[in-house]
């Protein structure tokens, strides 16, 4: 590599990472600390905060950013902090590679070994490094559904619009005073013999909507004259 190349730099942190501490000001003290001790010209820092790596160019506008500099020839070289900041799917991963490869530029890891070389050896630890943070986020993911469904098996919130009644708050479900009055009202309209069709009047005149819709639809007034809570 040739002393006092241009390089940019790109920094990426997910929702759950920010929670754990792997912050993006981290990432660039790294970026520009091996930019020093490689004689590399750092000439810009781009980022994406709360974003998954699994994430496209058109939600990653720092990625997007980074590479539409380079193709311009600002820049010869892309500094990641790891490979999976540049992205986890393995797919995504070497097709951004092979875009800054045909810029005419590389990728440069901080903390992975050299991974843009044409070798043989680099080209499978490169895939292996994709392939491991690609199963990282499956298993993630995997957790989270486990998770979310054991919280719902025992009676808790697992996300989804709330049952009209509820609402959501903190990651739990509580009351909504508003809705729990209209709910009471349909029950008490029901149980005085009205109509589902008159109860869904009756709810709408007394300025009682539902989540969903203009009107109210005798199938969600059925609901509510029916609900055991």
């Amino acid at each position: 590599m040739m002393a006092k190349a241009k390089a940019i730099g790109y920094t990426r942190v997910s929702t759950q990472e920010q929670v754990h501490g792997f912050g993006l000001d981290v990432q660039r003290q790294a970026v520009r600390d091996y930019c020093k001790a490689h004689s590399l010209t750092l000439v810009a820092i781009h980022s994406d905060e709360g974003l998954s790596g699994s994430n496209g160019l058109d939600t990653r506008q720092g990625l997007a950013t980074a590479l539409a500099a380079i193709e311009r020839h600002e820049a010869s070289v892309l500094v990641v902090y790891r490979l999976d900041r540049l992205a986890r799917d393995l797919v995504l991963q070497e097709t951004t590679i092979t875009r800054l490869r045909a810029a005419g530029a590389s990728v440069l890891s901080v903390t992975e070994p050299d991974i843009d070389s044409d070798d043989g050896t680099r080209v499978l630890v490169r895939q292996i490094l994709g392939a491991v943070g690609q199963y990282e986020r499956a298993l993630i993911r995997g957790r989270m559904m486990a998770g979310k469904a054991q919280k719902v098996a025992h009676g808790g919130y697992g996300g989804g619009r709330p049952a009209f009644g509820y609402r959501a708050q903190d990651g739990e479900l509580v009351p909504d005073v508003v809705e729990q009055q209209a709910v009471t009202l349909a029950k008490q309209l029901h149980a005085e013999g009205l109509s589902l069709r008159a109860i869904g009047a009756c709810l709408a005149a007394a300025g009682h909507w539902p989540k969903a819709g203009e009107r109210w639809a005798p199938t969600q007034v059925n609901r509510l004259v029916h609900r055991a809570d």
